[in-house]
């Protein structure tokens, strides 16, 4: 049994590393990521050390044990579970999500997670399009093309973000690009690299680029269309 604190370290660490392609991660990037001094940093490390769940190398930091892993991904599957039980059975909008499933993630019941996934049909990403890892750990293809990527001609779909603040959440609501619009390019400004776009097939908006760097797409199929 972990502490809250404990699950919570894991699963920053996890997610470091996921960001450099799995090495070892410095002390002072859990402190800025968990907004805490590297000290306490230093006193949680040495008690996961101590339960297998990290290994330490000298002047290269830290990285997860196959059994720290295995709780982090359990942590991850549990949040983002709950983050779509949120967004989708109780309306919460996708700005709101993310604080309240930090505090629902830590419950200790597998078959409650068990019984989640299998009532909400057993989803494969997030409401911010991250990907969710099934019971045994493995994740689904995580969105990589981002609306900065694409040319006109083609339509495609809103399919997540890769920022996550409720700033850049509230914005992407207040013009109405949201997961699952439709978005298609019909103009690339040199001048500042802005893009005309419609939404929906009918809205003309205005992206700048850094907008459309955070905003993943997918192209559209058949299956996105409305019957």
């Amino acid at each position: 049994m972990l502490s809250a604190a404990e699950e919570n370290y894991l699963k920053a660490i996890f997610s470091l590393a996921d960001a450099q392609a799995g090495g070892f991660v410095k002390t002072n990037s859990i402190a800025n990521k968990l907004n805490t001094k590297a000290a306490s940093v230093t006193d949680m490390l040495k008690r996961l050390f101590e339960k297998d769940l990290v290994s330490y190398q000298k002047y290269q930091g830290v990285k997860l044990t196959s059994l720290g892993e295995k709780f982090a991904k359990q942590m991850i599957r549990k949040h983002r579970l709950w983050e779509v039980f949120l967004a989708t059975k109780l309306k919460f909008n996708w700005d709101e999500v993310h604080d309240i499933a930090e505090q629902l993630e830590h419950t200790q019941s597998e078959e409650l997670t068990d019984r989640l996934e299998e009532f909400l049909g057993f989803p494969t990403h997030d409401p911010h399009g991250d990907p969710i890892p099934d019971k045994d750990g493995n994740f689904a293809e995580r969105y990589n093309m981002t609306l900065a990527d694409i040319l006109p001609g083609t339509e495609y779909v809103v399919v997540g973000v890769k920022e996550h603040t409720a700033v850049f959440l509230n914005y992407l609501d207040k013009i109405s690009m949201v997961l699952g619009t439709t978005v298609s390019i019909t103009l690339l400004n040199e001048y500042d690299n802005s893009r005309d776009v419609v939404l929906n097939q009918h809205t003309k908006q205005s992206v700048s680029y850094k907008v459309a760097k955070n905003v993943l797409v997918a192209v559209k199929t058949e299956q996105d269309s409305p019957d």
